[in-house]
């Protein structure tokens, strides 16, 4: 038996997403749930050291950018600076908390904040609701698309990057704050799910990544709409559908939190960029938290 009701999503609602590849959910989250998680990702970044390490995420040319402290952040929690928040000489053009593109990428079992937001009710009655027989919390990204410098996340499918046997992954993005065209929304290609992989990312055995070439069919210029939400809507994202995001040049960012979600049973290379060596998997539950001294 489930733990929760699969019918807090409508049989009209799991179609919409099997046939567009995404589905939006709008008062998901309270604007109370939305002002702690805020709080909890400005108290990281307060304990933060910016001279410490100087990791760039940015989604042009990954197999370059990619560095060990990414790497091996599968299992911790770590910062990640924007590409533009320095100048020529390598110094921060502005404050440090507003210099950070994202934090991953474990946050939901290292942070008690993000673990409660992370196991409710509502997310695992719908991840059952949409079909997930035994889904597990794989990854978590703090996202906060500066002011002025957010950058832009290039099209891409999430399977690319958290590879399954089969295809099991589903993207839950929470919008923090108001996400509009103007300051760097989701784009989506409806029903783009249906294609199939056209790449995979992966440890290439060497120290590095590299990506394998599955179907060399481009994606199509046009097609992409926007997502624009309120705070507290949460997309709820297909593993292959393509999606991206423009850069953020208005004076408002858009914070946003992630999870990504994979079917227990399904195989998880070993080569997969992100790794989880002292971490075991667990599920959306609230009675799974690893604040509760639940089993592993």
């Amino acid at each position: 038996m489930l733990p929760y009701a699969s019918s807090m999503i409508s049989s009209e609602q799991v179609e919409s997403f099997r046939r567009d590849g995404f589905l939006v959910l709008a008062d998901l989250v309270s604007v109370t749930a939305c002002d702690e998680l805020r709080a909890a990702a400005a108290a990281i970044l307060e304990d933060f050291d910016p001279d410490a390490v100087r990791s760039i995420f940015t989604t042009d040319e990954q197999t370059r950018h990619a560095d060990e402290y990414f790497l091996t952040s599968g299992d911790k929690v770590r910062c990640f600076f924007e590409e533009h928040a320095f100048d020529d000489e390598g110094a921060l053009q502005q404050d440090p908390a507003l210099s950070i593109n994202k934090i991953g990428h474990a946050m939901h079992d290292l942070d008690p904040a993000f673990d409660r937001f992370s196991r409710t009710p509502a997310i695992a009655g719908l991840l059952h609701g949409l079909g997930l027989a035994d889904p597990v919390l794989l990854q978590s990204m703090y996202i906060f698309k500066q002011p002025r410098i957010g950058g832009a996340v290039t099209p891409h499918d999430d399977h690319t990057f958290l590879w399954t046997e089969p295809a099991s992954v589903i993207g839950l993005w929470f919008a923090l704050e108001a996400a509009t065209i103007d300051n760097g929304c989701l784009w989506a290609l409806p029903g783009g799910h249906q294609h199939g992989p056209r790449r995979r990312f992966r440890r290439d055995g060497d120290g590095g990544i590299a990506f394998d070439e599955i179907d060399d069919t481009p994606l199509p210029d046009e097609g992409f709409v926007p997502i624009e939400v309120d705070a507290g809507a949460v997309v709820v994202l297909d593993g292959l559908l393509p999606h991206g995001s423009a850069p953020n040049r208005s004076a408002h960012s858009r914070q946003a939190y992630t999870l990504h979600v994979v079917e227990r049973d399904a195989h998880y290379p070993v080569d997969n960029w992100l790794q989880r060596p002292d971490l075991p998997l667990r599920g959306p539950d609230p009675a799974d938290s690893p604040f509760v001294g639940s089993p592993a």
